[in-house]
């Protein structure tokens, strides 16, 4: 599986496994511009958005890897690679604070 293609536009894979059944190619995008358009709108809105069950530290991502791995999670796990807090990329702080309650839903505490 690849995800918006980062390791370029070239996906190489061994036949032999695709031939033998071991391998399906299952093609699909997320949408076009219109429908792209309409979802961010509802983020914008508020009536979606991601949510997060922890967020860990830099130095805890293997924490994190761990827990995704062993689906000790619910919701989104975020790290903070480049922020010394969370929320510090929110730019519209009176809709973030209304829809703190929905984003933390299943957070630890």
């Amino acid at each position: 599986m690849t995800c918006a293609s980062t390791s370029g536009f070239l996906h190489e894979y061994d036949k032999r496994y695709l031939c033998m059944s071991l391998k399906r190619i299952v093609g699909s995008h997320f949408t076009n511009y219109r429908e792209a358009w309409e979802a961010n709108d509802l983020i914008i809105r508020g009536l979606i958005h991601a949510t997060l069950s922890k967020t860990y530290s830099l130095e805890q991502v293997g924490q994190a890897a761990y827990d995704v791995h062993h689906n000790l999670h619910q919701g989104k796990v975020g790290v903070l690679a480049l922020a010394r807090q969370t929320s510090l990329g929110a730019t519209d702080l009176e809709t973030r604070a209304a829809l703190l309650p929905a984003i933390n839903r299943f957070r630890d505490g």
